[in-house]
């Protein structure tokens, strides 16, 4: 499985997928689930929907994760060639000056750039300590002139990503780009396999969702014609096994799976998570089954798309799972596979455990 799933991700983090623009990550997953014989449909949005049939009568499971990632868009090519750019998603002003990007005009057409970093021998003190804002930065494609940068397919509304790529680290981590959540992709694919060869089971319905990033509304689409009665999101999970992060909690990197107990987001989204409390038992049973660690999560600054899907219908029974990861919103993001082969092992635990007897009413959940 560890190989399977260093290999899944590799090859998935190597393609962009800007929110609203994943249609690459979704052919390739696409293509992995026809060699599984697991037949897919696509939505009017996106979201990628392989449903595996189960039992009627046990409430019906949608386990997802996002496919997208964040990054910029176009907003006006400069008479020198320059391009400005207007961030989409929670991206990391601080962490952009001098990053690599990749202009995504077309597969095999895609252009290189870089977004410039004053030189160091004219930075003033001022300005050695200031972080620039996207609005002010530019990228440099090497082209000279807006003519040329324009015909090499870039335009407003172009999108733009951090340069793909993929760092083995020591032992079984990988740094790279859009872990958050390629790692998650690559684990559902996996769990899709087991669950083809299962011979009992609720029904799964197993989505890659769009525009997590922009609006964290995309998996909204797909859950209101799913209607599922539980749901199990699949994102990173905030490692906090560093300096700068070791107040934030007790996730650690190689640590194992997580879930999350809280989640807000605290900054003009009133918005956030508060799992089923028969979802938080299903994962400690299943952890404890399969003496596998479970981590845990209280965050406030954080919100995933489960935050919406839990309100579909009469509401849905949720969770939020995932692997810990360090760097998140990153250019090159950290996670470790021993802890995506410890999420495979207890999605697919916690999804056999889904019967008939599953208390949805929460009154029915034992104190």
């Amino acid at each position: 499985m560890k190989d399977r799933l260093r290999q899944d991700l590799t090859r998935l983090m190597g393609l962009p997928g800007l929110s609203g623009h994943e249609d690459r990550v979704r052919r390739a997953i696409a293509a992995e689930l026809d060699r599984i014989g697991l037949a897919h449909r696509t939505d009017r949005l996106g979201n990628l929907i392989a449903t595996v049939a189960g039992d009627p009568a046990s409430p019906s499971v949608m386990v997802f994760t996002h496919m997208d990632q964040l990054g910029f868009i176009v907003r006006k090519v400069e008479a020198d060639g320059l391009i400005r750019v207007e961030r989409l998603g929670g991206v990391a002003e601080r962490a952009m000056a001098a990053q690599a990007v990749l202009c995504c005009v077309g597969e095999g057409r895609d252009v290189p750039g870089v977004i410039l970093n004053k030189a160091h021998h004219a930075t003033t003190p001022d300005e050695k300590y200031r972080v620039l804002k996207t609005p002010e930065i530019v990228i440099d494609t090497g082209h000279g002139s807006k003519a040329t940068v324009e015909a090499a397919g870039i335009r407003i509304g172009t999108p733009v990503v951090y340069m793909p790529q993929v760092m083995p680290l020591a032992g079984d981590r990988i740094a790279g780009t859009s872990v958050d959540d390629r790692a998650g992709c690559a684990g559902q694919l996996e769990l899709a396999r087991s669950l083809t060869d299962r011979e009992s089971g609720p029904t799964v319905h197993l989505v890659w969702t769009v525009q997590e990033e922009f609006n964290l509304r995309g998996a909204q689409v797909a859950a209101q014609v799913l209607r599922p009665d539980v749901a199990i999101q699949i994102d990173l999970m905030l490692a906090t096994d560093t300096p700068d992060m070791a107040d934030r909690g007790e996730m650690t990197l190689g640590g194992g799976p997580g879930i999350s107990l809280y989640s807000f987001h605290g900054r003009g989204t009133l918005n956030g998570v508060l799992p089923h409390p028969a979802m938080v038992r299903l994962m400690e049973d299943s952890a404890a089954t399969l003496n596998l660690p479970l981590q845990r999560s209280a965050q406030v600054g954080v919100l995933t798309d489960l935050s919406y899907v839990q309100l579909v219908g009469e509401g849905v029974a949720s969770i939020d799972v995932g692997f810990p990861m360090r760097a998140s919103h990153s250019a090159l993001e950290v996670c470790d596979l021993e802890d995506l082969v410890g999420l495979v092992r207890l999605l697919d635990e916690a999804v056999a455990r889904i019967g008939t007897d599953f208390p949805l009413n929460r009154d029915e959940v034992p104190a």
